[in-house]
Formats: C-alpha cells, sequence, structure tokens
C-alpha cells in the first residue's frame, strides 16, 4: 500500500540531487513524499517525524564517512528515544559512506551511487503492492512494466566455449546491469542443432557458443539464476525453427522468440530453403508462440538494411513482419528498431525512418495486439577503435530513446574487432545506463524536427505505394499475408537490395545511394527514384509473366 516517505540530506551535507530524486520517484510510484531540504539537523528530522508520522525515513549523506558514521549513530540514538524505532529506515549516499551505513545495521535499503532509477523504482513499487520478492519478474510484459519508465536492457553473449559462456552468464547476472540475456548459438547449432550428423567440425563455435544439447541450454540457464535474475531468450535457429521453440522454452524459459519473414534462407545463405519454403515455415513458428501467448519478435526490416535496401523497402518490411505476426495470433509483439544502418545515415533521416516504421507498426494495434519498442545501435555501426565505438554506442541510443522504448538492445562496443566479453557486456551496459538516466526526463524532442517529419512522411506515402503494389499482385484476400506473394515480391524485385544481385530467388536490380543521409533508390545516372517510377519499370519488364499467387 501507498506509504508516507520523510526525505532529507543529513547533518552538514548540501547534495540533494539524489534524495530529491528519489522522492519524485516516490511520487510517482503513488507514495507520498515530504523533502525537509539540505543540511537537516537531526533534531528536525526527528521533529517532523514526530509531526507527519511517516513510514520510511530516506536521508542522504554524501561527505565524509567518518562523520558519517557519527550522525548516523547519533540519529539511531534519536530515534530510539522518541519513540521511533519501528520507522523503515533508507540511505543514500558515495560507496564509502554507504559502508559506513550497512556497517550501522540500521538501513532497510542503501543506496550507493551506482543505483539507479530502475533500482529505486523496484524499491518503491514493492513497498507501494508489498511485494517483497528478491526475484524481479520473469516475463517480459510483467518486468517492462514493472521498471517502466526507464527501459529493459538486453545485450547479446555467447562465446566459442560452453564452459566459459556458463561462466559469463553468472558474471553478467551478478552485476546487476541487464535484464535480458540473449543467447546466440553457433552456425553449426543454429543450421544442424537437430542434425549433428551435418555439422562441420572446421565451424565450431564459430558465431556464438557451441550448444550441442538440451542439457547444454538448461545450464545456461540455470548460470542466470543469479543476481538480478536476467530473462534469457535464444535464436530462432535458420533450420528445424519449431523443434528448436519448443527446447528454447523447455531449457530456458524463452523471454520472446525472434523469428525472420523473409530471411534464415537462400536468401541470405544461412540456409538452402528458398523463400517460398521458408516463408510459411516462419509464418507456422509464430503462430506456435502465439498459442502460447509468448511473445514475438520478427527480425526481418533491418536485415533489407543491411544489404543497403532503399530507405522504403526496410519501412515496408517493418509493417510486413508486424502484419503477418498479427495475422498469426501474436499479442505481444517485439518491434526492433535497428538504427544506423546502412552506414552513413544521418540522425535525421534514421529517426525518420524508424518514426514511419512506429507508425505502421503501431497501426496495427488493437485489444489483440500491441507492440514493445525496442532499439539498438546499428551491428556494423561500430568503428574498430573501441575508444571511438563507446561514443557511437552512447550517441546512437541517446537517439534512438527519442522513440521512448520499452527494451534497448546494447550492442558490445568491441563488436568489430571480438565478440562481447562479459566484462565488455558489463561496460557496454553501465555506458548505456548513464545516457538513460541523462535522457530519462523532460529531454527535448528530436521527433519534433520538420526535417525529421518531412522525410517521415515522404516515406510513409512512399510505403503505402509499394504496400498496395505489393497487394496488386494477387486477387487472393489479405494478399500481404500471403507467402506466395509475398515470394514474389521479392522474385520480382519490389522487395530487393543491392547486395540481393545474382541470388536466383531476388532480382537484385535496385541501385542505391546515400543522400542526404538517406538510403535512396536512384535511376542509372543517380537522381532519386520515387517508387511510382521504379515500379511501375519492374512491373513492365515482368508484365507477360503471370504471378503464381494469381
Amino acid at each position: 500500500m501507498p506509504k508516507k516517505i520523510l526525505g532529507a540530506a543529513l547533518g552538514n551535507c548540501v547534495h540533494i540531487a539524489g534524495v530529491f530524486s528519489f522522492l519524485r520517484l516516490a511520487e510517482e510510484a503513488g507514495h507520498s513524499a515530504h523533502f525537509l531540504g539540505p543540511a537537516t539537523s537531526i533534531g528536525s528530522i526527528i521533529a517532523a517525524s514526530l509531526e507527519w508520522r511517516p513510514d520510511v525515513i530516506a536521508v542522504s549523506y554524501r561527505l565524509t564517512p567518518e562523520v558519517a558514521k557519527t550522525l548516523l549513530g547519533e540519529l539511531k540514538g534519536a530515534l530510539t528515544e522518541a519513540g521511533l524505532s519501528g520507522v523503515e529506515l533508507i540511505f543514500g549516499g558515495t560507496p564509502p559512506v554507504a559502508l559506513v551505513a550497512k556497517e550501522t545495521g540500521m538501513f532497510a535499503r542503501i543506496f550507493a551511487g551506482d543505483d539507479g532509477p530502475s533500482d529505486a523504482l523496484s524499491y518503491l513499487r514493492q513497498e507501494a503492492t508489498g511485494d517483497k520478492r528478491a526475484m524481479p519478474p520473469q516475463t517480459l510484459l510483467e518486468r517492462t512494466h514493472a521498471q517502466a519508465p526507464y527501459p529493459l536492457l538486453r545485450h547479446h553473449f555467447g562465446l566459442p566455449d560452453l564452459k566459459a559462456t556458463i561462466e559469463g552468464v553468472r558474471q553478467i547476472a551478478e552485476a546487476k546491469v541487464l535484464d535480458i540475456i540473449s543467447l546466440g548459438p553457433d552456425q553449426n547449432a543454429q543450421f544442424a542443432f537437430f542434425r549433428p550428423e551435418e555439422m562441420d567440425p572446421l565451424q565450431h563455435g564459430a558465431g556464438g557458443v557451441p550448444v550441442r544439447t538440451r542439457h547444454d541450454m538448461e545450464n545456461i540457464y540455470a548460470a542466470s539464476r543469479t543476481g538480478n535474475y536476467p530473462l534469457l531468450r535464444c535464436y530462432s535457429g535458420t533450420r528445424d525453427l519449431l523443434k528448436w521453440a519448443e527446447m528454447n522454452q523447455a531449457a530456458i524459459n524463452n523471454a520472446w522468440a525472434a523469428v525472420p519473414l523473409c530471411w534464415y534462407n537462400a536468401l541470405d545463405g544461412r540456409s538452402d530453403r528458398p523463400p517460398l519454403e521458408s516463408i510459411p515455415e516462419n509464418l507456422e513458428v509464430m503462430a506456435w508462440h502465439a498459442e502460447r501467448n509468448i511473445p514475438v519478435e520478427v527480425n526481418e526490416a533491418h536485415h533489407w538494411s543491411l544489404r543497403e535496401a532503399p530507405d522504403t523497402v526496410a519501412v515496408v518490411a517493418a509493417y510486413l513482419a508486424a502484419l503477418n505476426a498479427k495475422h498469426q495470433g501474436v499479442r505481444t509483439y517485439v518491434a526492433q528498431y535497428m538504427f544506423n544502418t546502412p552506414y552513413g545515415t544521418s540522425y535525421t533521416a534514421d529517426l525518420a525512418k524508424m518514426m514511419a516504421k512506429r507508425e505502421l507498426i503501431e497501426s496495427l494495434h488493437d485489444d489483440n495486439f500491441t507492440s514493445v519498442r525496442q532499439v539498438r545501435t546499428g551491428l556494423m555501426s561500430l568503428s574498430a577503435n573501441m575508444e571511438v565505438a563507446k561514443g557511437q554506442l552512447a550517441s546512437s541510443i541517446a537517439l534512438a530513446l527519442t522513440l521512448k522504448p520499452h527494451i534497448v538492445h546494447v550492442l558490445g562496443y568491441s563488436e568489430a574487432n571480438f565478440a562481447a566479453t562479459p566484462a565488455v557486456v558489463i561496460e557496454s551496459c553501465n555506458i548505456i545506463h548513464g545516457v538513460v538516466r541523462s535522457r530519462l526526463y523532460n529531454s527535448p524532442d528530436a521527433g519534433l524536427d520538420p526535417r525529421v517529419i518531412a522525410r517521415r512522411d515522404l516515406l510513409l506515402s512512399e510505403a503505402r505505394y509499394l504496400l498496395q503494389a505489393i497487394s496488386d499482385l494477387s486477387m487472393q484476400p489479405d494478399p500481404l499475408t500471403n507467402p506466395t506473394v509475398i515470394a514474389r515480391a521479392i522474385e520480382l524485385g519490389l522487395l530487393d537490395a543491392p547486395h540481393l544481385k545474382g541470388n536466383r530467388y531476388a532480382r537484385g536490380v535496385v541501385k542505391t545511394l546515400m543522400l542526404d543521409g538517406a538510403c535512396v533508390a536512384v535511376d542509372r545516372q543517380g537522381h532519386p527514384l520515387m517508387e511510382a517510377n521504379r515500379i511501375k519499370s519492374l512491373l513492365e519488364h515482368y508484365s507477360h509473366e503471370p504471378s503464381p499467387a494469381r
């Protein structure tokens, strides 16, 4: 139930930012808060406590540990003498002073300077509900709601050695810096976990952790049952996706599924399946998770942008992914917004593209379908100079927070050099905690920039034109959720990217350039090409070929 919380900076300490912010969070959590101010004497605290009768007294002190020891001893005696020894006490201060506070045994909770708003909110909400569980919520939505407005942090992790990965998961969990560990199996596991005879010994540990049995997965999950008990999730695999889904759910309580729509097939070389074979299987996996009310993320839009597709194609892909997830019965959709992709994308163009994606995805919201916004730094955007990469990482997320995400997918600053170690994961997350704490409240909104709005509106107009062209490929109901139509759109080049050139299932004829920081389709002379002209040229070329979807 809501409580009355009295707060003050103790003795001669005038540093009030921490306790003042704490009391503001307390009010947001539904408590009543009263602030006595800086440099508050023990007598004033006792007098106010006798008058106001708080349930909790929050004191802070950020000066000398030796003085703090004396002050806290006097406070303890004064509270006992005044008959207030039953009041719950909490403390905030620098790490050295926090150690002194801990030694007194007076305090139910101590904040030592490295705690952030999410830690304070967690404590305050436990106080409001009476829920004193040590383990944070273990489902995505519950954890998101418990921590809001502070976003959850997610990081990819998977070393080429199983034992090192298990120990690394334990270290990361005990650091309490992130909420979700995304487990990355190696390529052998993703491609042939259920067909071990097809594994390539030379690829052992390539790209992730060499899990080979369900027991391996269970051991990794067991290692995460410490610290702040982060959620775990795992890649879906590139074949046998339903088997992967069943194992992930049973072995690691998969927080949500990540499934492609058009990828993990012959388009990207991750398997030999043609799109017309892989898309129905991907949809089946979405439906499997939907039946069990497990959130689903569809890895789609950024795969096109990583291959330098026009921004319009990326926006359309984002909508198609969400639409198909909804069509399969998914209720909670994890919408990933990857910034800084392709390389050279400007802040203005990047934010406009993400805002266009968000508008189309969230236009699908209703009583049975909602999305969780997840932002991340571009996979290929960080410098090999890791000091520079740290700045790029912080800068990227500072912009991405404009979308008010529920999840921040942190990219380890070492990615251009080596896969993130536990130390890199922890440091990268702490960098982002610094950014989030600075940007969480009352920050300027870059989304109101007229240049961003103009680019967003152009992308929305172009995306709707392309969506209509894809719909026109079939006279059947719901063409945008028809695997044959989607595969045909790739075959014709309506959905296209320069990196697909030479692929037997795609056109690969679109040419793009970075113009004013945006990835734009251009003609042979390098002039921007509107979708109406690009689509007209493609369809005229193929007008003699009947669509298989008709």
